[in-house]
């Protein structure tokens, strides 16, 4: 964004080999690869050159064209400048752009602190969202008509997997939020201890807040993550509830089919000396045993709760 004389600010979004080398021979600065932004040991995450910092973080969204590998964010902070290196759109960046636009004497660092400012507020409307929607999830799972369902033997077996595929989805955006709040923590604790000497003292109240924010937010998303891998367990506990009633019924059948296969069996072998095939009423008599060897374990079964 232009100043005066120079630039406070220089925005790298997608930046070619070529762009990176101008950036970096003109403000004498080294612009990271992408490689390079994606390393997740710490002393590849943040370092200090002289007063130049260079910081990084992951973002929560994703690159499905890398194997939804998480998008890398870098700045490269000064006392006179700002460099940021980011592969996508970042919600913070078009509100701190119209208000350098209307302020050119901002510093870098009130430009990165608005920023760190704009990327906490959002996170914790991401964080919401996610609340939200685990709250709607429980209603479902938990919820009356599931349960007069179940009761009613019915099946819920795919609706049950449709929410877990959605509990999925929530607690894999949570563990990215996450990564990106830890991120974002590294990135102010470090800034506000290596660059204490030039900051602002504005700009350090603002960096002391969003540490607290952040730490706000995190505990905040452990909650949620736990919510989430409660009712993951739960659903696959009810699932399982599901199955078990299947088995049940088919032990149930299976058992209730025994006696009369039994009994057919036995008056199928037609011995000479088997003093039924005599019998006027033979034939109902058979009939009759068959359907109370039916009967009689449906109704013991009943009794014991088991049907």
């Amino acid at each position: 964004m232009p100043n005066t004389t120079r630039p406070i600010w220089v925005d790298l979004v997608n930046p070619t080999q070529a762009e990176s080398a101008r950036v970096s021979a003109e403000y004498l600065i080294h612009v990271p690869s992408r490689e390079s932004l994606q390393e997740v040991e710490t002393s590849s995450r943040v370092r200090a050159e002289g007063q130049v910092l260079y910081v990084n973080m992951p973002l929560a969204s994703q690159d499905a064209s890398a194997g939804f590998a998480p998008l890398p964010l870098g700045f490269i902070l000064s006392p006179e400048l700002l460099v940021t290196v980011r592969y996508s759109d970042v919600h913070a960046f078009a509100g701190v752009k119209a208000r350098v636009e209307s302020d050119p004497q901002m510093s870098s660092a009130a430009v990165f602190v608005a920023l760190i400012d704009g990327m906490v507020d959002f996170a914790a409307d991401m964080l919401e969202a996610s609340s939200n929607r685990l709250a709607a999830l429980s209603a479902t799972t938990f919820g009356q008509n599931v349960a007069a369902a179940t009761a009613r033997h019915k099946r819920v077996t795919n609706d049950l997997r449709e929410c877990l595929k959605a509990v999925g989805s929530a607690g894999d955006q949570l563990s990215r939020i996450r990564d990106s709040l830890l991120g974002l923590q590294r990135i102010v604790g470090f800034v506000s201890e290596t660059a204490a000497g030039w900051l602002l003292p504005e700009s350090k109240t603002h960096l002391k807040t969003a540490q607290q924010d952040l730490l706000s937010l995190v505990d905040f998303e452990t909650h949620l993550s736990g919510k989430a891998q409660f009712l993951l367990d739960a659903i696959l506990g009810f699932i399982n509830t599901e199955q078990n009633e299947i088995f049940r019924v088919l032990t149930i059948v299976s058992v209730v089919g025994i006696p009369p296969t039994l009994i057919a069996s036995m008056y199928g072998m037609n011995f000479h000396n088997m003093p039924e095939l005599g019998w006027r009423w033979g034939y109902p008599y058979g009939l009759a045993l068959i359907a109370l060897s039916i009967v009689l374990p449906i109704l013991w079964f009943r009794r014991r709760g088991w049907w």
